[in-house]
């Protein structure tokens, strides 16, 4: 049940990031964005993975919602590291407007 649980929790969260992408991409701009926010969120992510490791290497025989909340701490962190990315791009299209 707790695997269940989590695995919805990341669901959840990893929901909004292709919003946020597409918010960032369709904006061009980097302006209302935080990066010091999206670092420590990829870092909490980060943290979450090494925790399933841990676990998994405490107990190999982990039921298949173990993995699916695995799968979306992956998904989760590809999705803001595209955000993050794109966070770059758009501070350059910021400063290429600011010059002209």
């Amino acid at each position: 049940m707790t695997d269940l649980l989590e695995a919805l929790m990341i669901l959840c969260f990893g929901l909004s990031w292709p919003i946020s992408i597409r918010k960032s991409y369709v904006s061009r701009t980097a302006k209302g964005k935080s990066l010091f926010f999206e670092v420590f969120i990829w870092i909490g992510y980060v943290f979450g993975i090494v925790r399933k490791a841990m676990l998994f290497a405490a107990n190999p025989d982990q039921n298949w919602l173990f993995f699916l909340a695995w799968a979306f701490y992956v998904l989760n962190i590809v999705e803001i590291s595209i955000d993050m990315a794109l966070y770059f791009r758009n501070k350059k299209l910021d400063e290429k407007a600011e010059k002209q």
